[in-house]
């Protein structure tokens, strides 16, 4: 792509975010691959990778060249990092690894917020997601290649990367989230299955109870950013376009939807409005889910009153399936998490916070380790009840682990070995039960209340031993380094 090209693109294209990603390196292609589970199986594989890249399926069976879907677009340290703009460009994107990503989050999450108020959405005429429109009867979203993502999914699902925009009805405060989105009666309409207790869940709740129906707006393609702040919790009141926007540094411009007078990211390479209706709910599910199982058995799901489909030429879905971890965008879940805990003890004015990691393992979610330098009595005990409610990880948290500053917190080698010599199960296992849990959680039954309990686990040295406590029987860390440049051609 030419320079003049990207400056013709309209912010948020997700061309201009491959454009700038291939030039890292970490963009890989595939073509031929069958919507019908090989693309899926694909995706997955590259997940299980060291490295794994981003990758643009092309000529899918069935479908013209040029309908394209990506996958694992925040996989990585370095995009990631590029998709939240905390590099200039690739150069500066070199050095960026796990550790250097989360420092560079530090405190991110609530600058944007604080700053989303100076970037409300800027309103536009045109964009080139208007070269087609597809009226309501006319609506097939078969006509796209939708994968079917895993073997025992229910049907093809198109919203996995989608950025669902739902409004208040009172306040006409807008929201956006990442929701599943199943396609229905032979591509006419789609299922979304919002997530209860999130805000657009809540606004779709209101509409109801005030209309029977719910207006929204999807988008099928765009730069993940949009993925990173649809699926993480921006605080309430807070749109998460103008937040967005203060990622950006600029505002974002929308399409307003003619049926629905709800914004559209110009710079979409597929989207729809329309209208969900509680009358017109189809079975949807089970889905392979980002907790690693599929989920419940199929029951019915308000669909889509779809009123127009606009689309690029050659356009481009952005996936993002969940799985068994680590799936699409458990890394970015991992990464933002992982800061925004941190960031929330300190600014809650604990003492001695050194790192905070919600390991990819449990989705981002279930299993977050804090490492701290204990100052007083009882000061591990604190962190970790805090980090196990705090907003940042209450919702479907399972295990909060504290240990001390001598422990990586995101090594789980080295979380094991605390927590296997440094606890007393009797003692330094709390367990706090009816807490926030999920309806996607494995362990719920059919049929239960949400709850979930959770386990606050102290895995630190006892405080009253910390001056008696047996040291640690390794090499000090300086005599290891000058070792292995010593002995280089020995341990190669």
């Amino acid at each position: 792509m030419t320079d003049a090209e990207r400056r013709a693109e309209p912010l948020l294209s997700l061309r201009t975010w491959l454009d700038r990603v291939a030039e890292t390196g970490e963009l890989g292609h595939v073509s031929g691959a069958h919507w019908d589970l090989e693309l899926g199986a694909i995706a997955e594989l590259s997940y299980r990778r060291p490295r794994p890249k981003a990758l643009l399926f092309d000529e899918i069976p069935g479908y013209d060249k040029g309908l394209r879907v990506l996958t694992g677009s925040t996989g990585s340290s370095r995009r990631l990092g590029h998709t939240l703009r905390l590099a200039d460009g690739p150069a500066d994107l070199s050095g960026m690894d796990d550790a250097a990503l989360v420092a560079a989050l530090r405190g991110k999450p609530s600058q944007w917020a604080a700053r989303a108020a100076d970037f409300p959405v800027l309103e536009v005429n045109d964009a080139p997601l208007l070269e087609n429109t597809v009226e309501g009867p006319d609506v097939d979203l078969t006509a796209f290649p939708v994968p079917r993502w895993h073997g025992l999914d229910g049907g093809r699902f198109i919203g996995t990367g989608c950025f669902v925009v739902t409004s208040d009805p009172e306040t006409g405060a807008v929201n956006g989230g990442c929701y599943r989105m199943q396609i229905q009666n032979d591509g006419r309409t789609a299922t979304i299955n919002a997530v209860p207790g999130k805000h657009g869940a809540q606004n779709i709740a209101r509409w109801f109870e005030r209309e029977g129906r719910a207006p929204v707006t999807v988008s099928f393609g765009h730069d993940p950013v949009l993925l990173v702040t649809g699926g993480t919790e921006v605080p309430a009141g807070i749109s998460e376009l103008d937040y967005t926007g203060a990622i950006l540094g600029e505002r974002v411009p929308v399409l307003r939807g003619t049926a629905t007078g709800l914004p559209i990211p110009a710079g979409s390479e597929f989207a729809l409005e329309g209208w969900l209706r509680q009358d017109l709910a189809c079975d949807e599910g089970p889905f392979g889910e980002w907790t690693g199982y599929y989920s419940a058995s199929r029951r019915p799901v308000p669909a889509l009153d779809i009123a127009r489909v606009h689309f690029r030429n050659d356009c481009i879905q952005l996936g993002a399936p969940p799985g068994k971890p680590p799936h699409d965008y458990s890394y970015m879940r991992t990464a933002m998490k992982s800061a925004m805990i941190q960031d929330e003890l300190v600014r809650a004015g604990v003492q001695g916070i050194n790192a905070a990691w919600a390991h990819e393992a449990g989705g981002g979610r279930l299993f977050v380790v804090v490492s701290l330098t204990q100052r007083y009595a009882g000061h591990a005990r604190q962190v970790a009840h805090l980090t196990a409610q705090g907003p940042a990880a209450a919702y479907m948290n399972r295990y909060a682990v504290v240990v001390d500053d001598d422990i990586d917190p995101s090594n789980l080698e080295e979380v094991v070995w605390a927590m296997s010599t440094r606890t007393d199960p009797a003692r330094d296992i709390d367990v706090i039960d009816r807490t926030w849990g999920s309806k996607l959680d494995p362990m719920l039954e059919e049929g239960a209340p949400p709850f979930n309990s959770r386990a606050v686990i102290d895995a630190c040295r006892p405080f009253e031993r910390l001056a008696g406590f047996p040291e640690v029987s390794q090499s000090d860390p300086a005599f290891l380094r000058s070792v292995a440049e010593k002995w280089c051609d020995a341990l190669s």
